[in-house]
């Protein structure tokens, strides 16, 4: 898409080549994901080109934009740094790039942890970032079964996959990745 030059030029300059190429396979995928299941391609794209755009930042730079814009991490996310570029991205997103798409700026927000509640657009690109042409996991070609198959079974299993990996590695899991999956599984359970 053309006319989204100028941010994948930002975006070249931000990132290391490898997070780069995974932000191109993250929005080709939120786009078809988009236009399988009826979302906004358009926000999906975009959401997947920027989702990463701090992620290479240092701990400073996540640590000043925290502190620019009044953000207040919960315990759990001082204590996961791998969590910060989401939280720190879509700030940067908002209040340096000016874009004030709220759908955009929470599927940004919330495409580490998930949470309750999310819009087509953030569960797309959730999705979207675990089965990008660039992941290359033991459980990935599950995932892109399951996401070619059903959104909400694909949700689940990408949820249940990073509480596994979490408890796993003994690391803690945000509350809003449990909300998440406890909507998840009513929801499917309701149907």
């Amino acid at each position: 898409m053309k006319k989204y030059d100028g941010f994948k030029e930002l975006l070249s300059k931000r990132l290391d080549k490898d997070r780069y190429y995974h932000s191109l396979c993250v929005a080709d995928e939120a786009l078809r994901l988009a236009e399988k299941y009826g979302g906004d391609t358009e926000k999906c794209y975009l959401a997947g080109l920027l989702h990463d755009i701090t992620k290479n930042a240092d701990a400073e730079e996540h640590l000043q934009i925290f502190k620019s814009f009044d953000i207040m991490l919960s315990v759990v996310e001082k204590s996961a740094q791998k969590l910060w570029h989401a939280i720190s991205g879509a700030a940067y997103i908002e209040n340096v790039l000016k874009i004030d798409d709220a759908e955009i700026l929470d599927a940004i927000r919330y495409h580490t942890t998930a949470k309750a509640d999310m819009s087509l657009t953030a569960k797309l690109l959730y999705l979207a970032d675990f089965t990008s042409k660039d992941r290359n996991y033991p459980d990935v070609s599950i995932m892109r079964r399951l996401v070619d198959k059903s959104l909400d079974e694909a949700f689940i299993y990408a949820l249940k996959y990073s509480i596994i990996d979490l408890t796993e590695r003994s690391k803690a899991i945000h509350p809003d990745t449990i909300s998440a999956f406890n909507q998840a599984v009513f929801k499917l359970e309701e149907n």
